[in-house]
């Protein structure tokens, strides 16, 4: 009973005499006291039933045997070292050369149906289009390369599904709730050019997969919470999501953390991007022990975001002076935008390394400023980039584009971009090579060079290339460069309250 104690500081200050400061003393309120009730009820306007059992009744022993059991579970340790979606742990590389989002496949509901949606460490929603008013096309014909139609949720199909109403304790954020029994829904915006999605919000069973050290395969199941997508718009209905995305961030309705919440897998999850464009997305990994890692920065004491502080950035082997900044750390951004002033030192040092053995050139077809051509492949000198996070902690990375079939040429273009935040965006292009590991126990980012093997093949000298066993390859954009999501909007007011604006 003494696990379910809360404590209401209620602090009594006594002055004895000169040699003695300060006795502090607290009292011990019991969770499901009337007391704790009437604090509850006084800050959030009524206590249900469904939280509140009535004392010594066959409901209340229930509860605090549940929470009994969870607190245990959480000190045991994990029930396993890893898990992932059920159709397996690979990260697929849909986009073409100016739409690198990654994708991966899960099964929702029972029976079970599957989603392919993209991956975003900016955003904590998981969505899928839904009893649909406007949302993308889902047949395989309308896109370049699916060998199967995308699919459609449709609760009333799922044995497990059940609506969300307003008095649950992960609708905090609805604005549509007039009592408590009314429906949850939700609206996100990923200010990115009326970029968004609306609808209900849901619970239902997420099907995943974990392998022991035996290399077995056990299948299992995870309460999760999704959006019933009814509505998408923006980029969401040009191609870039028309399945739906999984939000990985540190919000509590985000799949990471309900896993953890469930005992299920440690509080963490790793990111694979290799340099062929797949890669591997594991709920639970804690990476090698020989990474490097960098600690996560609060936004006014909370982690609403993965960001993380860049102390400098190297062009080559020139690190610049005052070129330090905040970034969010955002898998579905598919390049790595720099604040405005640390971006003109970036390229101004760049251009002026690789004018040596190159001509700068202007290709129209192409988003980027700063594209050039070389006529000799051999001389051809393009400097790396580092970034350099506190402790000397570093992370190396070329964000070239080369043009492929140059004849003879080698036509190369820098994709680094600006952005008018005062914070930047560490997007996909550079992450492919690494495996990267948002441990969110203990708030830092690891990070590691890795060829993102399955994880039944353990970690990766001897890599494989990606399967060719007719999956899609591509889906189709409107041409254009996919921006960030950005963050939540609770966590960029905070950001905007940071910077003064």
């Amino acid at each position: 009973m003494a696990n379910f104690l809360v404590v209401l500081l209620f602090v009594g200050c006594f002055l004895v005499d000169s040699s003695v400061a300060l006795r502090l003393s607290s009292r011990l309120v019991h969770r499901f006291s009337d007391e704790a009730k009437a604090l509850w009820k006084s800050r959030n306007g009524n206590a249900s039933g469904k939280f509140w059992p009535r004392r010594n009744s066959l409901k209340y022993f229930e509860t605090l045997k549940d929470y009994d059991l969870k607190r245990r579970r959480l000190k045991i340790g994990s029930k396993y070292e890893v898990i992932f979606p059920s159709e397996g742990n690979e990260v697929v590389f849909f986009g073409n050369e100016f739409d690198w989002l990654h994708y991966t496949w899960i099964d929702i509901g029972t029976p079970s149906v599957s989603f392919l949606v993209a991956l975003d460490a900016g955003s904590d929603l998981l969505w899928v289009p839904c009893d649909c008013i406007q949302c993308a096309p889902l047949s395989a014909s309308h896109y370049s390369s699916l060998d199967r139609d995308l699919s459609a949720y449709n609760p009333a199909l799922s044995n497990t599904s059940q609506y969300l109403s307003c008095s649950h304790q992960l609708c905090a954020w609805s604005t549509t709730c007039k009592s408590p029994d009314d429906p949850c829904t939700y609206k996100r915006d990923y200010y990115t050019d009326n970029t968004s999605t609306s609808g209900f919000m849901i619970e239902d069973k997420l099907h995943l997969a974990s392998f022991s050290k035996h290399g077995t395969q056990r299948l299992l199941q995870a309460s999760v919470v999704l959006g019933c997508g009814r509505k998408q718009s923006g980029y969401y209905l040009d191609g870039a999501a028309p399945d739906g995305v999984m939000g990985l961030g540190p919000g509590n309705i985000s799949v990471p953390t309900l896993l953890a919440k469930a005992g299920l897998v440690r509080n963490t999850f790793s990111l694979c991007f290799d340099n062929n464009g797949s890669g591997r997305i594991l709920f639970g990994d804690n990476g090698p022990a020989t990474q490097q890692t960098t600690q996560f920065l609060p936004l006014f004491g909370e982690f609403d975001a993965y960001f993380v502080e860049v102390e400098s950035f190297c062009v080559g082997s020139s690190c610049l002076q005052k070129s330090g900044f905040h970034a969010l750390v955002d898998s579905g951004s598919s390049f790595t935008y720099l604040p405005t002033e640390i971006y003109k030192k970036i390229v101004f040092e760049f251009d002026k390394q690789v004018k040596l053995n190159a001509t700068r050139i202007i290709l129209q077809e192409f988003p980027w400023n700063y594209c050039y051509n070389s006529s000799s492949l051999e001389s051809s000198y393009i400097p790396s980039m580092k970034l350099v996070f506190p402790l000397n902690q570093s992370f190396i990375h070329d964000p070239v584009y080369t043009l492929p079939d140059s004849q003879g040429y080698k036509l190369f273009c820098l994709t680094l971009e600006e952005t008018d935040d005062d914070y930047g965006v560490i997007g996909q292009n550079l992450m492919a090579g690494y495996r990267l590991v948002f441990d969110r126990e203990n708030l830092q980012l690891g990070w590691s060079k890795s060829k993102c093997l399955d994880i039944n093949h353990g970690e990766a000298d001897h890599a494989k290339p990606p399967s060719n066993d007719g999956s899609p390859t591509a889906l189709p954009t409107d041409g254009h460069l996919s921006p960030p999501n950005r963050i939540s909007a609770q966590a960029q007011k905070k950001v905007n309250l940071l910077d003064g604006s």
